[in-house]
């Protein structure tokens, strides 16, 4: 135990948590089900449902509800029993991970999607990865154990190996697919059967004592329960119990099994962020490390959301708060540029819609509309000069030159461009020579996503055309080493949103080349995003 004075009761029922997974885990109809049992929406949407009830919540862009996908990173906070969610759904498309990753960095644990049929994906090993390098404590929800699944003993040794963590079951499946009719809640000894005629209705629990109470027989077919019965007494003995001490430390996690669809499993899981999940936890800065309880107000931006709400050219800062008990109205210090900012009008959002909040604690995390001046990585403290670290920007791995289709058009595209490098929807670099800029995204989808909001948010239809370069490189070093290389490569050298030096490449060669001709200079693929 540490000899930290204990949180303020505001701060400590915070519970800020992301949600990762592969595409198509059931992510986002989890997300929904979240904010229906907070009491946020009467009604669950759906992604592959018809007509307006296919409308989710948590997607809000036109592209996101056209293709049934989450292309962004969006934020909620609603009240559940005791505790205050901050839930942030990220998308789980691999073209869009960097705007997860960063969203990563501001919260203190993470929920991983699992599907029961194809268990562990490309993806969600990604992301996991980022979760372990932060040391983020992962709870697990195995989904979709309504259809055909795999056997949960496969799933948990697969979770096991994969991503060398040890699980924990925290219920276990009764059945599997059609015969699936709910799971028994080992950590608790309830038994939790389905409804299966209304998909927004929440489980009924039975209160049993241990797995050989008669009132079993009444609720569960006998072979299914003396095949329940052999699988938790293996369970008992072949897997650990849980330990929270080891979850907050992020060398276990426990697992739950549902189907979130049919609103199966989420309460439970909702109950284990709250009684298991971490509090609002230390944020590392550059200066010092900033713990929840202090009295003064500190935060980060880790997200730059453009025209959200169309009708106004609007930009929503997201930001964590770190530490303090915030109320409208503050002035807090914007450290990049040293000026004071009044926040009058600071939202918290509940899906597609946001209320004014009146006040915000350490862990919550809100949204500061602004035009342009809140960027990722900035800081805002009550005047103290602090850099939150660990908020990357990585290398596109795609690039492509952009022109506007009438040429008059050429300026607003620029501010266009601007905002979404702002946004860290892509990167955008401005060769030294020749006109135009080249654009660089992760994944190829983004250029779509692009296009299409270039078109509909500024009525600029583009073109994306094939560039000769395929990589970017941020060039540090000594100015005069720095120097000769920019003069002698000026072909090569553009400059980002923030007019830091980027050199673009063709080949591995051209990487090479500068690490053998040029003493002094560093080409790097990531660059700190510290402002």
């Amino acid at each position: 135990m540490t000899n930290r004075p204990a949180l303020p009761a505001e701060i400590a029922r915070r519970r800020t948590f992301a949600i990762i997974s592969h595409p198509d885990a059931g992510k986002t109809t989890l997300t929904e089900k979240f904010l229906l049992f907070g009491g946020a929406i009467q009604m669950a949407g759906q992604v592959r449902a018809k007509g307006e009830a296919r409308r989710t919540r948590s997607d809000f862009m036109k592209m996101e509800q056209d293709r049934g996908i989450s292309v962004s990173a969006s934020a909620m906070s609603f009240e559940y029993r005791d505790y205050r969610y901050n839930l942030v759904d990220t998308p789980g498309h691999s073209d869009f991970s960097e705007d997860t990753y960063r969203t990563l960095t501001a919260v203190d644990a993470a929920i991983m999607v699992i599907d029961g049929a194809k268990g562990v994906e490309s993806q969600t090993r990604k992301l996991f990865e980022v979760c372990r390098l932060r040391d983020l404590p992962i709870l697990t929800f195995c989904n979709k154990m309504d259809r055909e699944s795999r056997d949960t003993f496969e799933i948990i040794d697969e979770i096991q190996e994969n991503l060398a963590i040890d699980v924990a079951p925290a219920s276990w499946p009764i059945g599997v697919g059609r015969d699936f009719i709910g799971a028994y809640d080992l950590i608790h000894d309830r038994l939790d059967i389905m409804d299966r005629a209304d998909r927004n209705k929440v489980a009924q629990s039975i209160s049993i004592s241990g797995l050989e109470d008669p009132k079993l027989k009444d609720h569960v077919p006998a072979e299914l329960l003396a095949k329940l019965r052999e699988e938790v007494e293996m369970a008992r003995e072949l897997l650990p119990t849980f330990d929270r001490q080891s979850f907050l430390e992020g060398h276990m996690t426990p697992i739950w099994f549902g189907s979130a669809i049919n609103s199966f499993g989420v309460k439970e899981l909702m109950d284990g962020i709250g009684e298991y999940g971490p509090e609002p936890q230390v944020q590392k800065a550059a200066e010092r490390d900033v713990p929840p309880e202090e009295a003064k107000v500190a935060g980060f931006v880790f997200k730059v959301q453009a025209n959200m709400d169309p009708k106004h050219r609007d930009r929503v800062a997201f930001v964590r708060l770190v530490s303090g008990h915030f109320n409208r109205g503050m002035k807090l210090t914007h450290v990049r540029t040293k000026k004071p900012m009044s926040i009058s009008n600071p939202v918290l959002f509940l899906a597609a819609d946001r209320e004014l909040a009146e006040e915000a604690w350490g862990g919550d995390i809100m949204g500061i509309p602004n035009h342009g001046q809140l960027r990722i990585g900035d800081a805002l403290t009550e005047g103290e000069v602090l850099h939150f670290t660990g908020i990357p920007s990585f290398a596109p791995e795609l690039l492509q030159s952009v022109r506007a289709t009438d040429p008059m058009k050429g300026k607003h595209l620029e501010k266009a461009l601007m905002q979404f490098a702002e946004e860290g929807a892509a990167k955008v670099f401005k060769p030294a020579i020749g006109s135009g800029f080249i654009v660089g995204v992760v994944g190829a989808l983004q250029f779509e996503v692009l296009a299409s909001r270039i078109e509909l948010e500024y009525g600029i239809p583009v073109r994306f055309e094939a560039s000769q370069f395929t990589s970017a490189r941020w060039v540090q070093g000594d100015k005069a080493a720095v120097d000769k290389l920019v003069n002698a490569n000026k072909q090569h050298i553009s400059y980002d949103h923030d007019g830091d030096i980027v050199f673009l490449t063709r080949l591995q060669w051209d990487i090479d080349r500068v690490a053998r001709d040029y003493e002094g200079v560093t080409l790097s693929a990531t660059k700190e995003m510290m402002q």
